[in-house]
């Protein structure tokens, strides 16, 4: 049966976007990411920053026990997000997904349609020191700076999947297709994607 939704969750440095962008452009399917929080935020009434926030902010009690650890005074920093953006997000994925002939990059999206018909789940990774030297040449990071940024969002990455998906530990089997760019780039990367998706 050939797929009619894909899901693509990706490592920081993995090169997952444009591999999504590729895979869309060769099946004919429409590539969406920031619509989800966009179409989030018109069902809520409110931005789509204040949605997007809600995605990369970790929840109150996180924040409390963090700041516990690092200071003897609780602080919490950053605004507080309102409950319910998540339960909005994942509906706007569900039903982004029933619409059918899209790849979907993010929001969890491969966790949230587990069981759908036509649904190929991605996950598209790399070596932590080829992430690394691809920040460095691509997004103009030193060294340090790279490591903390691919450091900073898989904590963030394991915290959205605990918040939103209910995933204590994310396992290779949430996935029906694992593609590590060190030894694929992005052309064959995508061709690989795109011949699962057609079988």
């Amino acid at each position: 049966m050939t797929s009619r939704v894909i899901t693509v969750a990706s490592s920081l440095g993995s090169g997952g976007e444009e591999i999504a962008r590729v895979v869309a452009s060769k099946l004919g399917f429409r590539y969406v990411d920031d619509e989800i929080i966009r179409r989030a935020a018109e069902k809520a009434g409110v931005s789509p920053e204040t949605v997007a926030q809600a995605e990369h902010t970790p929840g109150m009690v996180t924040r409390i026990l963090q700041s516990m650890g690092r200071n003897p005074v609780v602080s919490l920093e950053g605004p507080i997000v309102p409950p319910g953006y998540e339960s909005l997000i994942v509906e706007v994925v569900r039903e982004t997904g029933a619409q059918g002939n899209v790849v979907i990059v993010a929001h969890g999206a491969g966790i949230h349609l587990a069981g759908l018909s036509g649904l190929v789940r991605v996950f598209i990774t790399a070596s932590p020191a080829v992430r690394a030297e691809r920040l460095v040449r691509e997004a103009g990071l030193d060294e340090r700076g790279a490591r903390k940024a691919i450091a900073g969002s898989e904590r963030q990455r394991r915290e959205y999947l605990r918040r939103f998906c209910g995933v204590g530990q994310e396992l290779a089997a949430h996935y029906d297709l694992v593609i590590n760019t060190d030894a694929s780039p992005s052309p064959r990367a995508a061709e690989l994607i795109a011949t699962a998706a057609q079988r």
